[in-house]
């Protein structure tokens, strides 16, 4: 392992001595075996515009206290590929008006052929199972499994399509699933409103989940930016990733390059599958973050 020091500039002129690891090569580690692994994505803001801003307190603390991806890039623009990347290993189409059924093998696939549990919690979802778009501040293009042939043309799966409000219920009951895939409406993910209402909704929604007996034993919460609004490096441009877990390195900071398709390949990996979609199969393992046993 590589390490180099570094100083940063936080909020309110702090400055902090953090050190940027570059690991073994790609594929010889792998991460611990989680039991729950939930995927929160933000959207639009480049990494410079998020670490550090006086906007975002709560998600700089987080990273502050967990895993930060400083060279972490999405893959495309505009949102929609990216979306798919996390969940299909492709970014299938950049036509943001995308309506069809996405037949590639996928997450929920994956999931379900290994017995696991899983449910999408989207913020101003009108009913459960509901695959259109809208109405009001519920945009279908932020949540790529309602697009899935696995979901749209299975009536079980269909209804794991939830309102955000299910997960305060299945953290309250114990009963969280394998993997959660969180989509905040387009106010409070970033995307029509300021930074600082999306961090007002992450530090009341986030502590409850991360605080619950389950997660505390073998959760992990990766909240990750779909794109930045001004950079095309790497395809979408330099975003910010956090990965929170109890099993996560404290105040670590990698230097490794990944996209998208590592947190893929992450969440999979994390639920002991051993399929992992299109590019996932490939992707740069994201274990350093972790303490392994």
């Amino acid at each position: 392992m590589i390490a180099r020091r570094w100083c940063v500039l936080l909020g309110a002129g702090l400055v902090t001595s953090v050190v940027l690891h570059a690991t073994a090569p790609p594929g010889t580690l792998k991460p611990p075996r989680f039991e729950h692994v939930f995927v929160l994505v933000e959207e639009n803001k480049n990494y410079a515009s998020v670490m550090g801003n006086q906007a975002m307190p709560y998600l700089s603390r987080l990273a502050e206290q967990y895993g930060l991806a400083t060279r972490y890039y999405a893959n495309t623009h505009p949102s929609i590929g990216n979306y798919f990347m996390l969940t299909v290993g492709d970014t299938v189409t950049n036509n943001d008006e995308f309506s069809g059924v996405v037949t590639e093998n996928n997450i929920v696939r994956e999931l379900v052929a290994a017995g696991k549990t899983w449910k999408s919690y989207a913020e101003d979802l009108p009913s459960i199972g509901y695959t259109g778009d809208g109405p009001k501040l519920y945009a279908r293009r932020h949540n790529p499994l309602s697009y899935l042939s696995d979901v749209v043309n299975d009536s079980v799966q269909r209804q794991r399509l939830v309102p955000f409000s299910q997960l305060a219920t299945d953290v309250a009951d114990h009963t969280l699933p394998n993997y959660g895939f969180i989509v905040p409406n387009l106010c409070h993910d970033a995307h029509s409103c300021s930074l600082d209402s999306a961090d007002q909704w992450l530090r009341t929604h986030v502590p409850p989940l991360i605080a619950s007996p389950p997660f505390k034993k073998d959760g992990l919460l990766i909240i990750v930016f779909d794109e930045s609004d001004d950079d095309t490096t790497g395809g979408g441009g330099r975003i910010v990733w956090v990965g929170v877990s109890p099993k996560a390195k404290r105040g670590y900071r990698s230097a490794t390059r990944y996209q998208h398709e590592s947190t893929l390949r992450l969440a999979a990996e994390a639920l002991g599958l051993t399929k992992f979609p299109a590019a996932a199969a490939t992707a740069p393992s994201m274990a350093e973050f972790f303490v392994t046993p």
